[in-house]
């Protein structure tokens, strides 16, 4: 394909995965309410962690016993509403333009470099989930904590886009954290960093990444931010051993292909014959005399040689 044609597949694939979107966005904006197929709507998934706190602890506006929250703004619900849908929209249309992302760059990659990208999104996919399972239960501690902690003294009015905000804030940062150990292991696996250097880093990293849940977690409360930093440390202790195992396997891959006496590739001389040449039987060549250049008589003019070029030979 040509340049202009790659732009034109480029330009299709986004028109499809922008419509999915729209659709989905679609469907998340009639779910925000609806109960389909027997199913809680997304509002009420969304703010089960708010309504499972204690009726005394929170502000109840608008009448009647079921949980609500309030708006300040005309148009505040429906814009709440709209972005809640446009991220479950993308959500939902994720498998479609995940696989117009696909279709467009898999006809570049080679086999083994397509199972090896399988591999990466199938475990993304898992470990971003994973996170953002976490941080919804973590959400209902939270809350828990912030809303009891003045007693009877306060109490809280929670504004809708408030609260939706802090729930996908948490939501996205913890999927996102938890890419963590994948990123780790892709650099140990491309030889960026190994093993003995994670090893040696592992309090500061420890440390840094206590830091970011202290910074990262919009609500500030205790719960959420050591749930975090907790659960990043125990994911960076798993990548480091996969880089054990896996730098333990290279060596000793190395050492049966007789490369044992080069500790790094970077310390290679070019002007050497490698370990496996060897290994294979081949001998070092000896320093010796520049090899001379003679020329070749060339042939009687007889045999069809018009002698118009000189022939060189090395000998």
């Amino acid at each position: 394909m040509t340049l202009v044609e790659h732009i034109y597949e480029l330009r299709r694939r986004l028109a499809i995965a922008l419509l999915a979107v729209a659709a989905g966005t679609v469907l998340g904006f009639i779910w925000y309410t609806a109960y389909p197929f027997g199913l809680p709507s997304l509002g009420q998934i969304l703010t089960d962690p708010y309504c499972a706190l204690p009726p005394a602890n929170r502000v109840q506006l608008g009448g009647g016993e079921e949980c609500r929250l309030v708006a300040f703004g005309v148009f505040e619900q429906f814009v709440l509403r709209l972005q809640v849908a446009a991220t479950a929209g993308a959500l939902l249309s994720s498998p479609i333009w995940f696989a117009q992302i696909w279709g467009f760059i898999t006809p570049g990659l080679y086999a083994k470099e397509k199972r090896f990208a399988y591999t990466f999104v199938t475990a993304a996919v898992v470990l971003f989930t994973a996170g953002a399972v976490l941080a919804y239960y973590v959400v209902t501690q939270a809350l828990q904590f912030l809303f009891t902690i003045g007693g009877d003294v306060q109490a809280t009015v929670l504004r809708g886009s408030d609260y939706f905000s802090l729930l996908l804030a948490l939501l996205i940062i913890f999927g996102v954290s938890f890419e963590l150990p994948l990123l780790v292991i892709m650099l140990n696996r491309v030889g960026v960093v190994a093993y003995e250097q994670l090893k040696r880093w592992r309090r500061g990293l420890v440390f840094g990444l206590f830091v970011f849940a202290a910074v990262a977690t919009p609500g500030q409360d205790p719960i959420s931010m050591l749930a975090l930093g907790v659960s990043l440390v125990l994911l960076l202790e798993f990548a480091i051993q996969v880089a054990r195992v896996h730098d333990k396997r290279a060596a000793r891959r190395r050492l049966e292909q007789g490369w044992s006496r080069i500790p790094d590739w970077k310390g290679l001389d070019p002007d050497q014959p490698s370990p496996l040449d060897d290994r294979l039987g081949s001998t070092t060549p000896t320093a010796g005399p520049a090899p001379r250049i003679q020329p070749v008589v060339p042939p009687p003019a007889d045999r069809g040689n018009d002698g118009s070029a000189d022939r060189w030979d090395v000998t």
